[in-house]
């Protein structure tokens, strides 16, 4: 199937200090979240969705399959993927969204190498299967859930080892790979560019020139800006600015620091040019984004970003 080019959401997801996953599992996201856009999107962290009831069309990157009810998809971080229900259909699916790399990094505090390659295989390609097809995996989703929905005492050290399992069984399934369940593979497109995303989340608070994150790549500088703009669907310098507001929003929301001090804190050279990208990609100031109490809830829970859209 030929590419489809064009604009592409980062859908990020803050989690919370104390933990390692979200749970969108109530009828507030199932009824927004109903219908989705052609528009592929991809997120900061691993999406693990099980569809309740219903079918449609999911694109993983290029490849396009069905689903239907009773299947779970795993998506690893930085993919490319957008769902669509069927016209007509009564779609329900629920997600976890996981941060691997926060699990890993307490399981392996002292062995960088050993996350590291971890990572690499749960990350390696996307899945969408029935629930016959990995039971057990299967059975830990569902508790996960459970655990998040009902939050008794203990739950987070019980989603904790629970999520650590998970992980495990996916890093598994993805090593043996001739024994797994049939995946997607992803494609070479998409994942040139990856090194240079994961670039920028660890490093978007430092002084970042083009050519330097084009080196992560293995690229020229003309040629790595080409790859970006035809794979992400906007340049580099937008995406970094785009991940420096959504952090500066996390810190305007969970700190007592000044604008000026955010604005340094995200890697922003003045306060002028922090207060232009925050009011170009958010459509506000940073002011006036502050007093707005509905900022905290929705508009952070799923930051969708738009280059033309804004908000």
């Amino acid at each position: 199937m030929k590419k489809i080019k064009g604009k592409m959401e980062l859908r990020y997801y803050d989690i919370p200090q104390n933990e390692f996953l979200i749970a969108l599992q109530n009828q507030n996201w199932q009824n927004k979240y109903q219908t989705e856009s052609d528009l592929l999107h991809f997120h900061n962290l691993m999406e693990i969705g099980v569809c309740r009831r219903g079918h449609g069309t999911m694109r993983l990157e290029d490849d396009v399959v069905r689903y239907e009810s009773g299947m779970i998809s795993i998506i690893p971080v930085n993919y490319p993927h957008n769902t669509i229900p069927d016209i007509g259909a009564d779609n329900c699916w629920e997600y976890l969204f996981v941060d691997p790399e926060k699990i890993f990094a307490v399981v392996y505090e002292d062995d960088i190498l050993q996350q590291q390659k971890i990572l690499e295989n749960i990350n390696r390609k996307a899945f969408l299967g029935r629930e016959e097809d990995i039971p057990n995996m299967k059975n830990i989703i569902c508790a996960i859930m459970s655990e998040m929905s009902c939050k008794q005492e203990f739950y987070r050290e019980s989603t904790r080892g629970l999520g650590l399992a998970l992980m495990m069984m996916i890093a598994r399934m993805n090593s043996n790979v001739g024994n797994a369940p049939e995946g997607l593979r992803q494609k070479n497109g998409f994942d040139q560019v990856r090194p240079a995303l994961e670039h920028i989340r660890d490093h978007y608070a430092m002084p970042m020139k083009i050519a330097e994150i084009a080196s992560v790549c293995h690229m020229s500088e003309s040629h790595f800006r080409r790859l970006f703009e035809e794979n992400i669907g906007m340049t580099p310098v937008d995406y970094l600015n785009q991940v420096r507001v959504k952090k500066a929003c996390d810190m305007i929301r969970k700190t007592g620091y000044s604008m000026e001090e955010i604005a340094v804190k995200v890697g922003f050279t003045t306060t002028s040019t922090f207060n232009r990208n925050f009011k170009r990609i958010v459509g506000t100031s940073p002011y006036q984004w502050k007093k707005s109490p509905e900022n905290f809830e929705i508009r952070l829970a799923d930051f969708n970003i738009l280059i033309e859209k804004g908000w």
